[in-house]
């Protein structure tokens, strides 16, 4: 049966160094929400009249362009689940963490697929150099407001239903996914 890891955390977690691992791994698709949208999210911002990379305050992105961004996301990993491919989607997930019945209405009409929801976490010392490494221009407010942003990230717990959860704490600097089999096992296991 094909897997779907939702590989979720705050910017900066390692969500995509994870996602990239578990892809390779099990021979799944790859699908970061990033690349799926951001050239056209940008644009559209911009046509709105918007700065392209103001997106955690921006009434127009958080209504109109990021429910489109996640839908995309959700019907090209359907796409794969429909071809018997297993995917990984490396996406925050963050603004639907409180409905916990998220899963089961995102992935109605789904082929049957293992949900595995992939919570990476990352101290918050770790997170900041990581965010401040990368140079994004869409991470300047987060940088500018540190505190904000981290009491944020980390406030909202994600425990959606209908899904095998499992926690990877990635605040080292080499990650690794030695016993991840296992605890994927033994959390599938009843």
């Amino acid at each position: 049966m094909p897997k779907v890891f939702f590989v979720i955390g705050p910017a900066g977690s390692g969500k995509s160094t994870v996602s990239r691992q578990l892809a390779r791994r099990y021979a799944a698709a790859y699908l970061d929400k990033d690349t799926v949208a951001t050239l056209f999210t940008e644009l559209l911002l911009e046509q709105n009249g918007s700065d392209k990379n103001d997106r955690d305050h921006n009434p127009y992105y958080q209504s109109a362009i990021l429910p489109l961004e996640y839908a995309t996301l959700l019907r090209l990993c359907a796409d794969n689940l429909d071809v018997g491919r297993s995917v990984v989607l490396d996406a925050p997930f963050g603004r639907f963490f409180a409905d916990r019945d998220y899963l089961v209405g995102a992935t109605a009409g789904w082929p049957t697929a293992e949900l595995i929801v992939v919570h990476v976490v990352a101290e918050g010392h770790a997170v900041h150099e990581r965010v401040a490494h990368r140079g994004l221009p869409r991470d300047d407010w987060k940088l500018a407001h540190w505190d904000e942003f981290w009491a944020g990230a980390t406030a909202a717990p994600c425990e959606w239903s209908g899904a095998t959860h499992i926690l990877l704490d990635n605040s080292a600097n080499t990650l690794s996914l030695d016993g991840f089999d296992e605890a994927l096992l033994l959390s599938l296991t009843p």
